[in-house]
């Protein structure tokens, strides 16, 4: 691979599986995260400070991800999300902190992935989207897995960033 370059250009680069705490909902955003996060981060955290009281490793509650099979296919008030937090990979359990939402533990696998850092709202995403979808055509790939996002800010940041990454395999 060449040099490292900047994130804001798309890219090609291998990652591992990753253990996530997992919660899955259908809708529009604004209505499903505020549902959804209570759950997912009350678990993480708990899991976490639990860990913390028995004098074991703990770990950096790091960056949300969510995947969206099916963005491309319907409206924004049906899609379906499935949202995650990673954890240690010797997690067997999870505190279920909310009552009606399952937090499960998943594991993601990556392999190769295309991926490029957007800065600006999700409602500006697009062309940038696009760009990583030429790019990874361009480069002999094609999308092997879901529309994948990374929150590296909250929402209301005055600079959002987001990564935005899908699986790829060598075009046939």
């Amino acid at each position: 691979m060449s040099p490292r370059k900047s994130k804001k250009e798309p890219q090609i680069v291998e990652m591992p599986a990753q253990k996530m705490a997992v919660v899955r909902g259908k809708g529009a955003p604004d209505i499903v995260f505020p549902e959804l996060m209570p759950a997912l981060y009350g678990s993480v955290y708990t899991l976490k400070f639990d860990l913390k009281k028995k004098g074991l490793p703990t770990f950096k509650v790091s960056g949300l991800r969510a995947r969206y099979p099916d963005a491309h296919l319907v409206p924004k008030e049906k899609w379906t999300h499935i949202i995650a937090l990673p954890i240690p990979e010797e997690t067997t359990s999870l505190p279920q902190k909310v009552p009606d939402v399952e937090v499960k533990i998943e594991t993601w696998h990556y392999g190769t992935v295309a991926q490029i850092l957007h800065i600006g709202t999700y409602d500006q995403e697009t062309p940038t989207v696009s760009r990583l979808q030429q790019f990874i055509e361009d480069s002999g790939y094609e999308i092997a897995g879901d529309h994948e996002e990374e929150y590296l800010t909250t929402p209301d940041a005055k600079v959002v960033k987001t990564i935005i990454r899908y699986v790829v395999r060598k075009a046939a």
